[in-house]
C-alpha cells in the first residue's frame, strides 16, 4: 500500500506548493529572508525599528466557509482570513509584517486551493504583509468532500512607546467609526440558520446586489488607513469589531471608570443587516452584540483631533463617522448604544 491509497497524494501537495510560490513571492516586502518550502519561515525585523515589540494574532474564517462551499465561492475567503488577524494586529498600533496560513482539507483539490491562496495573497497585499509560509494538510476522513478549514497567523511590530492599549482613553474622547463591507466573518452560524430555517434562495436580489454577494463580501482590511492615522494622530484606542459586536469589542479597550456612549442614529445600517433583523425578528441589542451592524473599526481619540483625523481618513479612502463619545462612570467599563425608533 501507499500513502495515496490512504487518500493522501504527496505529489499533488508538492506540485501545489511549487504552483503557489510565485503567488507568495508577489507579497514580498522588506524583511523577507526565506521563500516557501522550508521547515520554518524567516523574517528580519526592519532596522528602522528602535525598540520593537512583536504583536501576534491568529484567527480563522469560521462558518462563513460553509456558505462559500455551498456556492463555490473560494476566491475571497482568503481575504477574510488575512483581515481577521491583520486588523487585530494594527489596533495595537503595530505594523503587520508577515503572515502564515494553514489550509486543512480531506482531499486536496489544487484548483480550489489555488483560488484560496490567491485570495490570501490579495489580502496580504491589501495589508502590506508578506506571505512567507504556511501548511497545507491533507487529512482524509476529517472533512467532507469539497470542504476545508483555514487558519491565519499574523505578526507585526510596534515601537514600545507607541503601543496602543486603551490606557490613554479618558472622558471627553470622541469615537469615530469606519464602515464595514457587511457581516465580515462573524455571525455566520446565525446567518446560515436564518437561511436554512427559512429555505431562503440567497441568489435573490437585495437592492442592487444579490443576497449571497452581500453575505460573502470579504472583510475590509483597515491596516493602511489606520497606520496613516497612527503616524499623524495620537490615537488612544482602536477596536476591531468582530464576534461580540460593537459593545463587546469596544469594551475591551476601555479603562475602568469610562463608558462609551454611541448614537445609533449617527450611521445607517447597510441593507444586509436590516434584512437579517427583519427576516429573523432579531432584537436590536442582539444585533449589536452579534454583528458589526456597519461598523468594522472604531477609533478613540481626543475630541480636539477629530477634524484632522476625519480629513486624514477621508484622504485614505475611508468614510469616517463621528458616532459618540467617552463619558466618566463610577464602575467597570461599559458601552451604551442608544437605539433609534426605526430599529425596535
Amino acid at each position: 500500500m501507499t500513502y495515496r491509497d490512504a487518500g493522501v497524494d504527496i505529489n499533488a501537495g508538492d506540485n501545489f506548493v511549487e504552483a503557489i510560490k510565485p503567488i507568495a513571492r508577489s507579497t514580498g516586502r522588506e524583511g523577507c529572508v526565506s521563500e516557501l518550502g522550508g521547515f520554518g519561515a524567516l523574517f528580519e525585523v526592519p532596522e528602522s525599528y528602535r525598540r520593537p515589540v512583536l504583536v501576534a494574532a491568529t484567527d480563522g474564517v469560521g462558518t462563513k466557509l460553509k456558505l462559500a462551499f455551498r456556492h463555490q465561492r473560494h476566491e475571497t475567503v482568503g481575504i477574510d482570513l488575512v483581515a481577521m488577524s491583520a486588523n487585530d494586529v494594527v489596533v495595537q498600533g503595530a505594523e503587520p509584517l508577515f503572515f502564515l496560513d494553514y489550509l486543512a482539507t480531506g482531499q486536496l483539490v489544487p484548483e480550489i486551493a489555488h483560488k484560496v491562496v490567491t485570495g490570501i495573497a490579495e489580502g496580504c497585499r491589501q495589508a502590506g504583509v508578506a506571505l512567507i509560509g504556511g501548511e497545507t494538510a491533507e487529512m482524509p476522513g476529517m472533512y467532507a468532500n469539497g470542504e476545508y478549514d483555514l487558519a491565519g497567523f499574523c505578526v507585526g511590530a510596534v515601537e514600545r512607546d507607541r503601543i496602543v492599549n486603551g490606557h490613554a482613553v479618558s472622558a471627553g474622547d470622541a469615537l469615530i467609526g469606519l464602515s464595514s463591507s457587511g457581516p465580515h466573518a462573524n455571525g455566520f452560524s446565525l446567518i446560515r440558520k436564518i437561511i436554512d430555517d427559512g429555505n431562503i434562495d440567497v441568489s435573490r436580489p437585495l437592492g442592487a446586489d444579490n443576497l449571497v454577494d452581500l453575505l460573502l463580501a470579504p472583510t475590509r482590511i483597515y491596516v493602511k488607513p489606520l497606520l496613516a492615522l497612527l503616524r499623524r494622530i495620537d490615537v488612544h484606542a482602536l477596536a476591531h469589531i468582530t464576534g461580540g459586536g460593537v459593545p463587546g469589542n469596544l469594551r475591551r479597550v476601555l479603562p475602568t471608570r469610562c463608558r462609551a456612549v454611541i448614537d445609533a442614529g449617527s450611521w445607517s445600517w447597510p441593507p444586509i443587516f436590516e434584512w437579517l433583523q427583519q427576516t429573523a425578528h432579531i432584537r436590536t441589542d442582539e444585533m449589536y452584540r452579534t454583528f458589526n451592524c456597519g461598523l468594522g473599526m472604531i477609533a478613540v481619540l481626543d475630541e480636539a483631533d477629530v477634524d484632522a483625523a476625519m480629513k486624514l481618513l477621508r484622504s485614505q479612502g475611508e468614510d469616517p463617522t463621528l458616532i459618540g463619545r467617552v463619558e466618566a462612570t463610577g464602575g467597570e467599563p461599559e458601552v451604551v448604544v442608544h437605539s433609534v425608533a426605526a430599529q425596535p
